[in-house]
Order: structure tokens, then sequence, then C-alpha cells
């Protein structure tokens, strides 16, 4: 299973047969993840920082893939057992807990789901959060990078004149119109828009299966087609690559440097 909902996690803590728990709040700008956890979060969770401990350091772009040996050192202190299964969770739009599911399953460690809703609908059913900071005992995971596809730019190409590559951004942002963020504006030729914001619903929770694979029929996906996907900085996108998985497409790719690596090349053309 990819998700896991409040009733169910809360229903597995009961029976002692809790999760390794990881707080990953992030916002791209706003308060810090760590202030928000400082003020509460699920027990037994540590908190975990995506920019500082889940990614690379900038360059080019803006999140890219860990040094394995330095994720397995941040994984093994939160905790993280081979086979024992994990829960990540954030404030609720699901973005920094998918692209922690995606680094663990990369990493080969499958027993990864994110809390559908994340602390939001935690707080809303009205379960037991604390400011205690656990001291979990050291984890042995061993990082085996992998386990999920990756695009670079070269594949990112291609994939766009062969296949169906996502550009998740919001649509002004995937037509040039406005770029809030990176240096240049536009999208890689012959990508097509989806937003991640369809995949969920008003709550942060993911759609049913079956409305996320219409929306992606759309696209012009089908059977045996090749998919990956791609935002700002591979962020958004491993939520749209998420969103594929509960839909059955275990194949799909994540294009980890996005467009904020994309752009770093002049020669690279863009649409």
């Amino acid at each position: 299973m990819t998700l896991v909902d409040v009733p169910a996690l809360a229903a597995e803590i009961a029976d002692q047969k809790k999760p390794t728990l990881l707080d990953l709040r992030w916002h791209l700008s706003g308060p810090v993840g760590r202030d928000e956890y400082a003020k509460g979060h699920l027990p037994g969770a540590v908190f975990v920082d995506l920019d500082k401990e889940l990614c690379g350091a900038p360059g080019p772009g803006r999140h890219p893939l860990p040094d394995p040996d330095t994720l397995q050192g941040v994984l093994r202190a939160a905790g993280v057992r081979t086979g024992h299964p994990v829960v990540v969770y954030d404030a609720g739009d699901g973005l920094p807990a998918a692209r922690a599911w995606w680094t663990l399953r990369w990493a080969g460690h499958e027993a990864v789901r994110v809390l559908d809703g994340g602390y939001a609908a935690w707080i809303a059913a009205g379960q037991p959060v604390t400011t205690e900071v656990p001291a979990p005992a050291p984890g042995d995971i061993t990082v085996r990078p992998g386990g999920l596809p990756v695009l670079d730019a070269d594949g990112a190409a291609a994939l766009a004149a062969e296949g169906v590559l996502i550009d998740v951004r919001a649509a002004p942002r995937y037509r040039g119109e406005v770029e809030p963020i990176d240096p240049v504006a536009g999208h890689i030729p012959g990508a097509v828009n989806l937003p991640a914001t369809d995949h969920v619903d008003p709550d942060g929770r993911f759609r049913a299966a079956d409305a996320l694979r219409s929306r992606f029929v759309e696209t012009g996906l089908a059977d045996g087609v090749p998919v990956g996907a791609y935002c700002g900085s591979g962020v958004t996108a491993a939520h749209t690559v998420l969103a594929l998985h509960l839909t059955g497409r275990t194949d799909a790719a994540l294009y980890v440097g996005s467009w904020s690596d994309w752009i770093t090349d002049p020669s690279r053309p863009i649409a």
C-alpha cells in the first residue's frame, strides 16, 4: 500500500504495531517545519529536514538526489529499520511527504506509506499529539539506490518526444506567463501540463484511483506508454509519481532535477 488514513494508522499504533513515523513538514516559503514540529507532532515521530537531509546540496537543480551514504546515516538516525514499515506525513498538502516516500522507495525501502491528509487530518480526527522529542534506537537500513526510475535531462527530453512527460506546475508557469522561483520561464518542449493540485480533494487527500486515472488518460497516457513527471525541483512531481502509483503505473519516472536543472544548460530548448 502507498497511503494510510488516520483511523488505520491510529489502530496500528494502538495495537503496538507502530511504524517508524517521520515528520516532513516543509514549505517552499513560510514557516520552518522544525518549528511546527516543536509545537506538536504525532507521538514518536522524528522530524526530518527535506532540504538538508533528504536532498543533496542545490546545483544543478534545487532538490537533487542525496548522497546515498549521507541518506543512510539520516535514515538510521531516524530509526528506519530494514523491512520495518515507515509512515511519512507533512502538514497536509502531501508534497514533502510524497518526496520522502519517493526517496525511501528509490533507496530500496519498499515498506513506506504516506499519511493521507497529513497532520491536518490527524488533528481534525482528534488524535493525540505531543511535544516530546523521541530518541529512537538507531536503524539498520542499507540504502540501495535504484528502487524507482529516475530521469536526467536527456531522458526527460526523450520521454517528452516518445511518451508522456507531465509538467505538474500550475498552468501559468507551464505556459511561461509567470515564473516566481526560477530565472527562466517556460516548459520542456513536448511536455503536457497536469497540475498536481488536480490529484487531491480540497482537504489534501488523494482522489480515488479511477478519478486519477481519468485525468492521466486526458494527457494522452495509455497502457504501455512510458510516463514521467517533473516540476520546479522534483518535490511536487514526486507527488504526481505517487498518484500514478495509485493508478497502477509503478513504472512512472521522476525527473529529479526538473525545471531548475533543465534551464542550467542554455542549449536546451524551451517552449
